[in-house]
């Protein structure tokens, strides 16, 4: 009786619908091409792309902007108006449950960043060839929208 609960609780969690988070996929031309801003995420230290949830008052774009700023420092960008594309991933919980999303990605021309920022301390950053970034996030979807670039 037991695996049936557990079956009917795995099924309940994996067709949970997903969130939306946006995502700022910021880059600068560096003298070999564009270069991809990646920071670390702050409980595992993997690689990944500023995001976070949609902003009140603000639209996906100017939310994803937001992000930039608070966890990577980008105090200047020119930002798509329109999501270059979506990547979904598990967003672990505190709990230790997870929760599924889906984060439009919305592409940043940087042109000024700043080393005093909210989550300075809290994270690091570095610029990366978009191939080379492709390689360093787990994201498969995330994987192939840095690889278009």
């Amino acid at each position: 009786m037991m695996h049936v609960f557990r079956r009917a609780f795995s099924t309940l969690l994996h067709n949970r619908p997903r969130q939306l988070q946006v995502a700022a996929l910021c880059y600068r031309k560096g003298d070999g091409g564009k270069e991809v801003l990646l920071i670390t995420s702050r409980d595992t230290g993997r690689w990944i792309v500023p995001k976070g949830w949609p902003i009140k008052g603000k639209d996906g774009a100017q939310s994803a902007l937001q992000e930039a700023w608070e966890e990577a420092g980008v105090h200047k960008a020119e930002i798509d108006a329109e999501p270059i594309g979506t990547y979904f991933y598990e967003k672990g919980c505190d709990d230790g449950n997870s929760i599924p999303i889906e984060a439009d990605v919305y592409l940043a021309q940087v042109t000024k960043l700043r080393d005093n920022y909210p989550e300075a301390d809290q994270r690091e950053r570095a610029w990366f060839a978009p191939h080379d970034a492709a390689n360093l996030v787990d994201e498969p979807q995330l994987r192939d929208i840095l690889r278009t670039l």
